[in-house]
């Protein structure tokens, strides 16, 4: 095989179906991940973006006629910086996030489940604040 690199597809964005207002959506995101909404985007639009400022995809938000029936077939797993999990996790929570499911194990690994306002579910994980719980050297 040749080098094809330069004929394969990027990921240009990862778009959201949702029934409500994109644009109130994005500004879940938005607040989340701390990425500003387009200049051009106002509320009642068809579709609201954000961009990523260091060049990876776009999230992208498109009002679609029916509403999620099924679990997500992929997701965020999300990792705090400068806050704990559960600080994130709280932060989320008062942006409009629910919670979905706690999977914190004993030893402080795992993830909390989380959904945005439109019910698409996301995971954060443990920050770079908590502490790996080590056995005592014997």
């Amino acid at each position: 095989m040749g080098d094809t690199h330069g004929l394969n597809p990027t990921i240009r964005s990862l778009t959201f179906d949702c029934t409500g207002d994109p644009y109130d959506l994005g500004l879940f995101w938005s607040e989340l991940l701390g990425r500003p909404l387009d200049d051009d985007d106002k509320p009642g639009d068809p579709e609201a973006l954000l961009r990523d400022p260091s060049g990876g995809p776009n999230l992208l938000f498109v009002r679609v006629e029916e509403g999620k029936t099924a679990k997500n077939r992929i997701h965020f797993d999300l990792q705090p910086h400068g806050r704990t999990r559960a600080e994130e996790v709280t932060r989320a929570l008062g942006l409009g996030a629910r919670q979905v499911a706690d999977h914190t194990r004993p030893d402080g690994r795992g993830w909390v489940t989380l959904a945005d306002p439109e019910g698409n579910e996301f995971c954060v994980e443990r920050g770079d604040l908590d502490r790996v719980t080590e056995p005592a050297p014997e």
